[in-house]
C-alpha cells in the first residue's frame, strides 16, 4: 500500500492493541470511496478481507486487489443467495451499501431490500458483529429521503441477532469524497454564489482518516457491540463557513454568499450538477440532506478509541495537497457497476438481435506507440478531446438536462488511467499499456456506446492509431439517434484523431481515413 497521509496507520495505532484478529472480513462496498481505503487499511493491519461488490472488474482496478490477504467477490444485495454466498466463511462484516443510482428510482426500497438480505445471511452464518457507516440527523424531524433511508438501514440492522457497530457521521472531508468536490468546485469556480438556505445549517464534519480510524478500532470489540456512535470533527460549521476555510486554504478570493429562500433540493442539485462535475442523481440527495442540522448529540465514541481529531482547515488542507498532487486513493466516481459489453465484440455483431453500428477511422504517424499512447491517456478532463470541445461540452448540456450524468469535467489523474476510472461521460472499461483504450459511454442514450483507441506498430518506425465507435441502438428512437449523429463523425472523430497525432508530436504520414473494420485489421 502507498503511503497515504488520510489514512495513516500510525492513526490506528500498534496492531498489538487489537484483539484477535478475525478469520476473514468482509467488507461490503469495497469499491465505493470509504470501502476502497477501508481495505487498504485493513490489510495494512494484517487482516484478511473479502472485497465484495457489483463488479468483479472494478474490484480488479484497485491497488489492493492483487494482495495475498485479499480475495474479490461479486455480490448483488438484491438477491439472497448471493448475499448468502458472500458472507460465508466471514465473522465479520462492514456493511458499507447504499443504492443511490441514475438506473435506480426508487434507491429507498433498493436499500431496505439490501439490508434484510444482509440480515437473513448474518443470522444464518451467524457473523460475530456487523458495521455499518450511516448518517447523522435526528429521526424525529423532517429527514431528507437519504438520510431517512440511511436511518431505516440502521434500524433493520439492528434487529439482526448477531452484535452490530452503528456510526453515524456528518460530511466527510476528504479528497475525492462527492460532498468534498461539490465544495472545492463551488468555492473555486463561483466568486459570487447566490446559495439555498442551507448554507447557513450546523454541521459537524469530520476527516476520512478519522472515519477509518473508527472503523477499524471497533472491528472485534464486544465494547462497542449493540452500540449506535454519533462520529464528528471537534468542531459545528455552517456550510458557509466550510467555504470560507476552503478559500483560504486554496489562497483563492473570497467569495460573496447570498443565502436565498427560493432554492428548493431539486433547484439546488440542478445548480450544483451545473457547476461541479457531480451528477443531478448524487448532488439532490446531498443537498436534501444539507437543511438537516447533523450534530453529535454523544461522544462515547472518544473514550473507546481516543484519536486526533483533525479540525476541519486540517481536514481541508490535507485533500487540497492530496488533489494537487494526484494522490487521490479513491473518488466518488469510482462506485457503481461497471456496464457489461458483451455486444461490444466484432465476431458477434448481432448480440441479443441487435445490430452494433461501428465507424472506424485511422491515422498513420512517425512514430514509436509510446508516442502515441502519451496523447491518448491524456484525453478528456483538462486536455479535452482533441477538437470540437465545444461539442462535447454542448453534448454534456443536453445530458444533464435528461437526467444524465453529464459531462464531470474530470478525471482522477492528468496522464494516467486505470480500469474504472471515469473520463467526463465515460468509463474506462480496460487499458492495455501502449496497445489499447477501450472507454464504455455512460452518457443518457437510446442504447449503448463504446470507443476505442488500438495501436499497432508498423514498419520502419511508424505507429497506426485505430479508432473505433460502436453504438448497439434501442429500438427506433437509437436508430434516429446514430444516423442523425453520423454526419458529424466526419468532423469531430476526424478532427479527434488528428488532434492526437499532433499532441504524440509526431510527422503525420497518412491522414486520417475511415476504413472498414474487417479491413482494419
Amino acid at each position: 500500500m502507498s503511503e497515504n497521509p488520510e489514512i495513516l496507520k500510525s492513526q490506528v495505532g500498534p496492531s498489538t492493541e487489537l484483539p484477535s484478529k478475525p478469520q476473514l472480513v468482509l467488507v461490503i462496498g469495497a469499491t465505493g470511496y470509504v470501502g476502497s481505503r477501508l481495505v487498504s487499511m485493513l490489510i495494512a493491519e494484517g487482516y484478511k478481507v473479502r472485497a465484495a461488490s457489483r463488479s468483479i472488474d472494478k474490484l480488479k482496478t484497485r491497488d489492493w486487489s492483487t494482495n495475498a490477504n485479499v480475495e474479490l467477490f461479486a455480490v448483488d444485495m438484491m438477491d439472497a443467495d448471493s448475499t448468502l454466498e458472500a458472507v460465508r466463511g466471514c465473522t465479520h462484516v462492514y456493511y458499507l451499501v447504499h443504492s443511490m443510482n441514475p438506473r435506480n428510482k426508487d434507491f429507498e426500497e433498493a436499500d431496505r431490500t439490501a439490508a434484510k438480505n444482509m440480515v437473513k445471511a448474518g443470522e444464518e452464518i451467524g457473523i460475530e458483529q456487523l458495521l455499518y457507516l450511516g448518517g447523522l440527523g435526528e429521526v424525529d424531524t423532517n429527514l431528507s429521503k437519504h438520510l431517512r433511508s440511511r436511518a431505516e438501514v440502521a434500524g433493520i440492522l439492528e434487529t439482526a441477532k448477531f452484535p452490530t457497530t452503528i456510526f453515524r457521521a456528518a460530511m466527510i472531508i476528504g479528497s475525492g469524497s462527492a460532498s468534498f468536490e461539490i465544495l472545492r468546485y463551488l468555492s473555486d469556480r463561483l466568486p459570487v454564489m447566490i446559495t439555498p438556505r442551507w448554507v447557513t445549517t450546523p454541521s459537524q464534519p469530520i476527516a476520512i482518516r478519522n472515519v477509518l480510524t473508527y472503523l477499524v478500532r471497533c472491528l472485534n470489540k464486544p465494547e462497542t457491540y449493540g452500540q449506535v456512535f454519533d462520529i464528528g470533527g471537534p468542531e459545528v460549521l455552517t456550510y458557509r463557513s466550510l467555504m470560507e476555510i476552503y478559500v483560504s486554504e486554496a489562497g483563492l478570493p473570497i467569495a460573496m454568499i447570498i443565502p436565498v429562500p427560493v432554492f428548493t433540493p431539486r433547484l439546488s442539485s440542478y445548480w450544483i450538477n451545473f457547476v461541479t462535475p457531480v451528477p443531478a442523481y448524487i448532488a439532490r440527495p446531498l443537498a436534501e440532506g444539507l437543511k438537516n442540522p447533523a450534530i453529535c448529540k454523544e461522544s462515547r465514541i472518544k473514550e473507546i478509541v481516543p484519536q486526533e481529531l483533525l479540525t476541519c482547515r486540517q481536514a481541508i488542507k490535507i485533500a487540497i495537497d492530496r488533489i494537487q498532487h494526484h494522490r487521490v486513493e479513491s473518488h466518488w466516481t469510482d462506485a457503481g457497476r461497471m456496464q457489461p459489453v458483451e455486444w461490444f465484440s466484432s465476431a458477434d455483431p448481432d448480440w441479443a438481435g441487435g445490430t452494433v453500428y461501428t465507424d472506424t477511422r485511422k491515422i498513420t504517424i512517425e512514430g514509436t506507440p509510446r508516442d502515441a499512447w502519451k496523447a491518448i491517456l491524456r484525453i478528456g478532463g483538462a486536455t479535452g478531446w482533441y477538437y470540437g470541445n465545444w461539442l462535447w461540452r454542448l453534448r454534456g448540456i443536453f445530458d444533464v438536462l435528461i437526467g444524465g450524468v453529464g459531462l464531470r469535467k474530470g478525471r482522477r489523474h492528468p496522464d494516467e488511467l486505470r480500469a474504472g476510472d471515469a473520463v467526463d461521460f465515460w468509463r474506462v472499461k480496460s487499458v492495455e499499456s501502449e496497445k489499447r483504450l477501450l472507454l464504455i459511454a455512460e452518457m443518457k442514450l437510446p442504447g449503448q456506446a463504446a470507443l476505442e483507441f488500438q495501436i499497432t506498430q508498423i514498419e520502419n518506425g511508424k505507429t497506426e492509431i485505430l479508432q473505433i465507435a460502436r453504438f448497439l441502438p434501442v429500438g427506433l428512437l437509437g436508430l434516429a439517434y446514430w444516423f442523425s449523429v453520423t454526419p458529424l463523425h466526419e468532423f469531430v472523430f476526424t478532427g479527434m484523431l488528428r488532434g492526437l497525432a499532433n499532441a504524440s508530436k509526431c510527422k503525420i504520414i497518412e491522414q486520417p481515413k475511415k476504413v472498414s473494420l474487417t479491413a482494419a485489421h
